[in-house]
């Protein structure tokens, strides 16, 4: 069973609230790594966070949230074996996961609606790896 670690940062907060509630919701296994309040932080700590915990386990997924999720996906990627996708749309979310089996999901909070938001956690756990041909891409990476 996969566990899934979030993160914010502080124009993210909100909305990693309202995802964590729609986890919860959904009785999915998740870890909130902060963080705990809306005052100022800096996301790469958080980022560096999710990314760290991320790897150890092929199965874990990440949820990153900053107000344009660019941030957070440039640390993340930083880190070997991490292929955090930026996701803006339901295609660019449901690509992320089938050609580059990305595990984590970065989200601008300033950028996309709650609404789109919550579709986009959903399409991003729920859609699988393809393999073949991507497989040989993926581990050039």
């Amino acid at each position: 069973m996969k566990k899934i670690f979030i993160s914010s940062d502080h124009a993210g907060f909100k909305l990693k609230e309202l995802i964590k509630k729609h986890l919860k919701k959904k009785k999915l296994n998740f870890q909130d790594l902060g963080p705990n309040y809306e005052n100022n932080v800096d996301y790469p700590d958080y980022a560096h966070k999710v990314a760290k915990k991320v790897k150890v386990n092929r199965n874990n997924i990440g949820i990153l949230v900053c107000g344009s999720g660019t941030g957070m996906n440039i640390v993340a990627n930083k880190h070997k074996n991490i292929r955090a996708a930026q996701c803006f749309n339901l295609k660019s979310t449901k690509l992320s996961r089938l050609h580059n089996d990305a595990n984590i999901i970065t989200l601008g909070s300033r950028l996309i609606t709650k609404k789109n938001a919550l579709k986009f956690i959903s399409v991003f756990l729920n859609t699988k790896f393809e393999g073949g041909r991507h497989l040989k891409r993926v581990r050039k990476i």
